[in-house]
């Protein structure tokens, strides 16, 4: 596995990935990480359809997921009282 690209972004830190034949984006925040696979045989330009993939829309919805995660975890870890 190999890192092809990285993206600026205020709010995570974004990597783009390259085994097996798939691209693999992997986007953290803190200490929590989303990945996401995506087959080359499914984009028409390589690299280049993977930063048409990633548009404002979509980082929102990944922002509203970290901070669901953050939510879940904080939840668990409390009802354990560590």
């Amino acid at each position: 596995m190999r890192i092809i690209a990285e993206l600026p972004h205020p709010e995570f830190k974004i990597s783009i990935l390259n085994m097996n034949r798939k691209f693999i984006v992997k986007i953290e925040q803190g200490s929590y990480e989303q990945t996401y696979k995506i087959a080359e045989a499914d984009l028409l330009d390589g690299v280049n359809s993977v930063f048409e993939l990633l548009d404002e829309e979509f980082l929102k919805t990944v922002a509203a997921r970290f901070t669901a995660m953050r939510s879940d975890f904080k939840q668990t870890y409390s009802r354990y009282n560590y």
